[in-house]
């Protein structure tokens, strides 16, 4: 048998082979990108059962173009005299940073030198670009602020199946370097707080933001799995609320019907929400419940700015995630811990109910680990607990049935079925490394046969004599069964009983009891051939005669035979000897007759446990074959009471 096979016997080896295989398994399938979607759903719904902020970021303010705005100005895009009058306005409202999320590449007179004249004079005005790629040419910001920092691109990041979860502070393909939309109006407004974005002590190439750095994300951080990582890169964390932002319509703006004070000291981003331009996304939170599935990309950029302000003035730390040698232990933690409770916890539905506890504590863990900043794998270490579990149990289950199939073909034919669930119930006693377990232990061995039993052979059909026989046979089993002995084998006419087996006996007072159950079993097969013979008398048939030899020893117990035919059985000295005295020729008060057809002889170590309860005669020391030393021997020759009485 090759070794693997071996170790599977044994749980303990089971459980570790089976965690190390399906750690490997669940891992390796982690970063062939297998789980990247289903784990980055499962981080979006953790996201979406966190409690909602009610109060809106007060810093940040949204103007927005609405279809209705549209309609009411009569056209779209918008001329260059609506936009200079609508950033005229902002600016005289003491706001610290404007964001113009409407990409203005080309002039849309009338008003052009008007609106130029605004960009220029006022440094606090952000426009946008679009950041050139392989696939796309780029959109670039209005021509009079070309190669100033009063632009910046507007790119959003959308994951496979379009969910933004990730932002951008800067973007370089070598030949350009630009800065995010939202980190341009940020740098401005923390300007006026006295704070400049500058590098990370001790990792230069790391962005700090006040007291917090905001390390890039890399291509395996959290549930991504070879992610372009190019630019610079961060995991956003939206502010969840209704709203999370002061929204004006432009209209609003333009008529002067909003208080000025609402935009003083404010980042004011103005963007279009009208569905006919289509600006909008996909986020974490579209899953929800809420009406609205999508966020305009003004509110996506205010969420962004917003994020980078909690870190600079309120020390918000980023959303933070395990590096690769973590994530990994954190797999194979769960992995262990689903096998380990496979190995102890073996009733089904207490099985099933642990597990259950197990998934709710790692949802739970995962929930409150976004609250304290973390994101922690959720799917993959739920699904190597829940396939460890299954694997282990489904294993051990069919260890199980192997072993109890193994017992009660060893056992169940040869004892009472009460002896048979006990021995199950006990099964590791029987069991080691998977295997079953040789034990040295004393037992009491029985050996019965049929003398003068040939005439009868010889009367009978084939058929007659086997069903005699099994008669016989299924007499002498109940006998030693009900006297808690074990049928060790039949040959012949002949039948070998245990007494002390299957369980190991530790006590004198157990070893006892096996040697008077042995003889009282010897007593009852004396009268069960008494009955039989009355039976073959009224067939004209001639008597048997039975002999039994009865020996208390230690002997070798455990399974022998090859894999496809294991029998029970028991060896040594004492079996050898029991074996002699069944057999034994001339022994003194060896006649046999019909009132008297069975002989019982016993050596001195069984009588020595029979504490006078039975009448019998000594045989003296007899010289056994293949014996050196003479054992003593005694014949029963019935219960002390049964004596008395007959007398």
């Amino acid at each position: 048998m090759s070794l693997p096979i071996k170790l599977f016997r044994t749980p303990i080896l089971l459980f570790i082979l089976v965690t190390v295989f399906t750690s490997i398994g669940v891992i390796g399938l982690r970063h062939l990108g297998i789980f990247e979607f289903l784990e980055l759903a499962t981080y979006d719904w953790t996201l979406r059962l966190q409690p909602s902020n009610s109060t809106p970021d007060s810093r940040i303010v949204l103007v927005t173009i609405s279809e209705q705005d549209i309609r009411s100005i009569g056209r779209w895009p918008l001329i260059d005299h609506t936009v200079a009058q609508l950033l005229e306005q902002l600016s005289q409202y003491g706001t610290r940073a404007i964001g113009l999320d409407i990409y203005r590449d080309f002039d849309v007179p009338p008003g052009t030198e008007q609106l130029n004249q605004i960009f220029t004079r006022n440094p606090n005005i952000v426009t946008v670009m679009k950041f050139p790629s392989r696939t796309h040419m780029g959109i670039p910001g209005p021509r009079v602020l070309i190669n100033t920092d009063q632009v910046a691109f507007n790119d959003i990041l959308e994951d496979s199946g379009g969910t933004v979860r990730r932002g951008l502070l800067f973007l370089d393909n070598g030949e350009i370097s630009a800065t995010s939309f939202a980190l341009a109006l940020v740098t401005r407004y923390l300007h006026q707080e006295g704070m400049v974005l500058q590098p990370d002590e001790k990792n230069s190439a790391f962005v700090k933001l006040g007291a917090v750095t905001l390390p890039p994300l890399k291509s395996h951080d959290g549930a991504y799995v070879n992610l372009d990582d190019s630019g610079y890169q961060f995991i956003i964390r939206y502010r969840h609320g209704n709203p999370s932002f002061s929204h004006y319509a432009i209209s609003d703006i333009l008529t002067g019907t909003v208080p000025a004070g609402v935009f003083q000291n404010k980042i004011v981003l103005i963007g279009v929400t009208a569905e006919s331009v289509k600006d909008s996304f996909i986020t974490p939170y579209s899953g929800g419940l809420d009406h609205e599935q999508s966020m305009p990309g003004i509110e996506v950029h205010a969420q962004m700015a917003s994020q980078l302000l909690r870190m600079a003035l309120e020390s918000e730390r980023p959303i933070q995630v395990l590096s690769d040698w973590q994530e990994q232990g954190w797999i194979v933690l769960w992995c262990m811990i689903g096998g380990l409770t496979a190995l102890v916890i073996r009733a089904l539905w207490s099985f099933l109910s642990i597990f259950v506890a197990w998934t709710v504590l790692l949802v739970g863990i995962a929930y409150f680990a976004i609250q304290f900043d973390w994101w922690l794998p959720l799917l993959t270490p739920v699904l190597g607990l829940l396939v460890t579990g299954s694997l282990v149990s489904t294993a051990l289950s069919k260890m199980e049935r192997d072993q109890r199939q193994l017992l009660m073909d060893l056992f169940s034919k040869h004892v009472s079925p009460e002896v048979a669930n006990l021995i199950w119930q006990q099964r590791d006693q029987f069991f080691h490394d998977g295997r079953l377990r040789t034990q040295k232990q004393v037992v009491t061995a029985l050996f019965a046969d049929l003398e003068g039993f040939t005439p009868i052979a010889e009367s009978f059909t084939p058929q007659q004599l086997m069903d005699w026989l099994n008669q016989y046979m299924e007499l002498m089993a109940t006998v030693v069964m009900k006297h808690q002995g074990v049928v060790d084998d039949y040959y012949g006419d002949a039948i070998k009983a245990n007494f002390g087996v299957p369980f190991v006996r530790t006590t004198d007072s157990e070893i006892r009891q096996d040697a008077q159950n042995a003889v009282m079993s010897a007593l009852e097969m004396k009268n069960e051939i008494i009955r039989l013979n009355m039976d073959l008398k009224a067939q004209a048939l001639p008597p048997v005669r039975l002999r039994i030899g009865i020996f208390t020893g230690p002997v070798v117990a455990g399974s022998l035979g090859s894999s496809q035919r294991l029998k029970f059985t028991t060896v040594g000295d004492a079996v050898n000897i029991a074996a002699r005295l069944e057999s034994l020729d001339h022994a003194p008060q060896d006649s046999l007759t019909e009132e008297e057809p069975c002989r019982i002889l016993i050596g001195e170590t069984t009588k020595t446990y029979l504490d006078g309860q039975w009448e019998t005669h000594d045989c003296g020391e007899i010289k056994l074959k293949g014996k050196e030393h003479r054992i003593k021997v005694y014949r029963i020759l019935g219960f002390l009471e049964e004596k008395m009485d007959s007398r």
